[in-house]
């Protein structure tokens, strides 16, 4: 067992198992946002972070003393929710420490601990968190987030685990069909140009719909995306009358507040007439108004709504579960053995110089009281000190060596940082 509050690997977190939308979605940060937040934790002690934000997880990953740097993660998160449950923010939370955060990791970029089973889009996700995290990772969480995808391609490629993959932007087109049945010749209306936006667009392109338009602020995207799929781009302001006529709104801007609200589209959808409207939100935080689906006909959809259908569709993924968790387990021992290794050579070589030090001045004292010697005597008092430390640190250089290959190296370290007061192992 190693000492938690030591210099190793930590995961701090909430995800869709621990926190409801409502609250995940305060906890959201966009990727302007990510420097700062690590910037706090650093300064709290934390020698490398990655923050891994998307609409299921805000999780930060963490190399350094423990306990400032959660208190400054606990501190970030409580100013994004004031009103905090009863039994603190922590109750929405979970700490993974250690191995079990590397296993932890590999399991979120292989889509195992995914709300949707097998789901590929966390692979691109995490490859963006580490590189907006980047220049605050440190050479440890460099090494744990290249392995991470490399670990996700690995369970792609070797089992069938994201094969025919369901997505929340797929959910949504499976939803609009059970509302309007066929959809070709339906028309849509989508507010965001990004790559939930996109794919939700190309689904439903798929299915006959005219994307009739895609606004967003970005304006050269949003063309080449209408373009694509024959429709035309506009601005955010000029959509809101078009909730008169869509029959489909799809919903996946980054804004940090709802964009579709009562006050723009209220009076608008009433004058339908009733039409159904179907409405998919696959914004975090969310792009639109509760309120909007009390409106007649208007079925709105949120992106838990629509990742639980989707998860309704991986009963077949779930047998390629036991192939992706030895790919995991198997790439996790690699990196343990690497990361147990880091620091043994140092360590050795600070213990050596540490009992030689000790060794010189204890020989010294001993000399002193021993009186005049001849020289061969002295050579033989100080050849016995000698070998009597080697023959002591003989057994733990062999033993950490040893852990090191086997992966067990960090343990054995955690316990010589702690007998010995060798506070810099292993090195971050």
């Amino acid at each position: 067992m190693s000492d938690h509050s030591g210099v190793g690997i930590k995961v701090l977190g909430v995800n869709h198992r621990t926190a409801p939308l409502d609250v995940r979605e305060r906890f959201a940060h966009g990727a302007h946002e990510v420097p700062g937040a690590l910037a706090r934790v650093m300064a709290a002690g934390a020698q490398g972070g990655v923050l891994l934000s998307t609409c299921n997880r805000t999780e930060f990953y963490l190399v350094g003393e423990e306990e400032p740097a959660f208190e400054a993660v606990w501190s970030l998160l409580g100013e994004r929710l004031p009103a905090a449950p009863a039994g603190g923010l922590r109750e929405y939370g979970y700490v993974v420490r250690d191995r079990e955060a590397v296993r932890h990791l590999y399991r979120v970029s292989s889509g195992l601990d995914s709300m949707i089973l097998g789901e590929s889009q966390i692979q691109g996700q995490v490859r963006e968190a580490w590189e907006i995290s980047r220049a605050q990772a440190g050479p440890v969480l460099h090494r744990l987030f290249q392995t991470a995808l490399h670990v996700g391609s690995r369970v792609r490629t070797e089992t069938g685990l994201g094969m025919g993959t369901a997505s929340a932007a797929s959910a949504g087109v499976a939803v609009a069909g059970k509302i309007f049945g066929d959809l070709a010749g339906r028309s849509a209306l989508i507010l965001g140009a990004g790559d939930m936006a996109e794919l939700a667009a190309t689904c439903l392109s798929d299915e006959g719909v005219q994307i009739t338009l895609v606004a967003n602020r970005t304006q050269e995207r949003a063309r080449a995306i209408a373009e694509r799929l024959g429709g035309r781009a506009v601005s955010l302001e000029e959509a809101w009358a078009h909730f008169a006529t869509t029959d489909i709104a799809l919903c996946s801007t980054a804004a940090p507040h709802a964009v579709v609200t009562w006050e723009r589209v209220g009076h608008i959808i009433a004058g339908r007439g009733g039409r159904p409207l179907c409405v998919l939100d696959l914004a975090v935080p969310r792009d639109v108004d509760p309120a909007v689906a009390q409106l007649e006909n208007v079925f709105l959809y949120d992106v838990d709504d629509l990742q639980t259908v989707a998860a309704q569709a991986t009963a077949r993924r779930r047998d390629e579960i036991p192939a992706a968790e030895r790919i995991v387990e198997e790439e996790t021992d690699l990196f343990w053995v690497w990361y147990g290794g880091l620091g043994v050579v140092p360590a050795i070589k600070e213990l050596r110089s540490r009992m030689e030090a000790l060794r010189a001045a204890e020989l010294e004292r001993a000399l002193r009281q021993l009186g005049t010697l001849s020289p061969e005597d002295r050579a033989r008092v100080e050849q016995f000190s000698q070998a009597l430390m080697n023959k002591f640190l003989h057994q733990p250089t062999v033993a950490l060596k040893a852990a090191a290959e086997e992966g067990r190296g960090y343990g054995l370290l955690e316990a010589l940082r702690r007998l010995f007061g060798m506070e810099s192992f292993p090195p971050s």
